[in-house]
């Protein structure tokens, strides 16, 4: 059934309640073609709340959305990688079979091209001889190696913090750090931009919640004032989906103003921000000035897992209030190992950031050449704005079958009407790398008239 009485009690993502959500025909599949699916109207949010009082009772609605969206677009997500996230990559084209071979990479987070190196990938096989697979076992428990004890120590030491706790993952860290510290009735004000796991860790926390406008110090002192208690305030380093970055200076000063705690989630900024890579909080200069240090190691260092850094006495709380470290297994011994010689390629091999950086700014003079419209990234986080929700999925397909690996964003992971391609920079990008990325994607790009010239 594929009339509307199946979506009777989910909200329309567009102003025209009644219409008809139609089964898609064949030739509507083809991403040449301007005609966009009328499913393609519908997104996740849409299936979110249902009516009575069956659990299942948006399984069959969402699963028959799902059967005509996922050919038309959806399936560019969880496409398999046959090779290392490289600068080059093969990926499977689940909706024809094929392997698509030596695509050009702006999907994968390895920005300093760290994951594949030979020295990372001889570490992970020596610890794989001594520790097997994985830790089996929570970190309280039997989960912690002698290379979890000594990561720890190097990790704090890197961000020149007294201690540090690592997770299995950056999400992890996020909603163990902020729910194991915040309580009912304290506040945690987070940047509107804030990224999933710090929203879902400050409703675990059961504190009372606010939003500031993204990056508004004025608006900050707004939501903190008249407020007595506990609070905490949350910045991201670079925010993943627009590649800027925070006021620091402005924000700490209104947190000082009102006695509130200050975290920065570094994910996409730690390795490769700063003279030393500590970070954006290093490279403005503010530092020490920050209470709380959290961020990935599946970014810069090209593995996996989450810490936060700090002084002893807040780690030495979260070991025993973060409850998803706490209730989790321990990170596999094999990616500590990788992460360690990681880190240790970070300190002594400080040109990678260098490169990084010439290639960021040789990839933004390329797309501003061909007029690619990229918003405002300060940062290896470069997105590619198409600002058109409907047909994101067929410039999606057009761009992969052209030769490029890049992901699609639209809403819920971004507002209405702002949907992009987050682009991801590698100091291990060769000039070619960019120079035929930018090309490819400009060519599709003028097709759909997006291209400013």
């Amino acid at each position: 059934m594929s009339d509307m009485n199946k979506y009777s009690s989910i909200p329309r993502a567009t102003t025209e309640a009644s219409a008809p959500v139609r089964r898609l025909e064949v030739d509507e599949l083809d991403a040449s073609r301007p005609t966009v699916p009328a499913a393609m109207e519908y997104d996740y949010t849409n299936f979110y709340f249902g009516a009575g009082d069956d659990a299942f009772a948006l399984l069959a609605p969402f699963d028959d959305w799902w059967s005509q969206v996922q050919p038309a677009g959806y399936y560019l997500y969880e496409l398999p990688l046959h090779s290392a996230p490289g600068t080059r990559v093969d990926v499977k084209d689940t909706k024809t079979g094929e392997i698509r071979r030596n695509l050009v990479n702006f999907a994968s987070y390895n920005y300093l091209g760290l994951s594949y190196r030979p020295e990372v990938k001889a570490a992970i096989k020596e610890a794989a001889d001594i520790y097997g697979g994985g830790s089996s076992g929570s970190p309280i428990l039997s989960g912690t190696t002698e290379l979890h004890r000594a990561f720890t120590e190097e990790v704090a030491a890197f961000k020149g913090k007294e201690a540090s706790l690592v997770f299995p993952t950056g999400y992890s860290a996020n909603v163990g750090t902020i729910a194991g510290l915040m309580r009912s009735g304290d506040l945690i004000v987070a940047d509107q931009f804030a990224h999933a796991s710090i929203v879902d860790g400050m409703i675990l926390s059961k504190a009372k919640s606010r939003f500031f406008r993204h990056n508004r110090a004025d608006d900050l002192d707004r939501k903190l004032a008249g407020f007595a208690g506990k609070k905490l305030v949350i910045v991201e380093g670079v925010y993943s989906m627009d590649g800027d970055v925070p006021p620091l200076a402005e924000l700490i000063e209104v947190c000082k103003k009102h006695g509130a705690r200050l975290m920065i989630d570094e994910a996409h900024s730690a390795f490769v921000f700063g003279p030393s890579g500590k970070g954006v909080a290093e490279a403005q200069g503010v530092d020490e000035e920050i209470d709380i240090h959290l961020g990935t190691f599946s970014k810069s260092l090209g593995g996996q897992g989450g810490y936060v850094t700090g002084s002893r006495k807040l780690i030495n709380y979260l070991r025993g209030f973060s409850r998803s470290r706490f209730f989790s297994c321990a990170l596999s011994p094999v990616v500590v190992a990788g992460l360690r010689k990681s880190l240790e390629l970070v300190q002594s091999e400080p040109h990678l950031r260098d490169k990084l950086w010439r290639n960021v700014a040789r990839m933004q003079q390329l797309l501003a050449e061909r007029g690619v419209p990229f918003g405002e990234s300060t940062s290896q986080v470069i997105p590619i704005m198409i600002r058109d929700d409907a047909r994101i999925f067929m410039i999606g397909e057009e761009i992969f079958r052209d030769g490029v690996f890049i992901n699609p964003v639209r809403y819920p992971a971004v507002g209405k009407h702002k949907s992009r391609f987050r682009m991801s920079i590698s100091a291990a990008h060769t000039d070619q790398d960019l120079e035929e990325g930018a090309e490819t994607i400009a060519r599709v790009l003028r097709k759909y008239g997006i291209c400013q010239s």
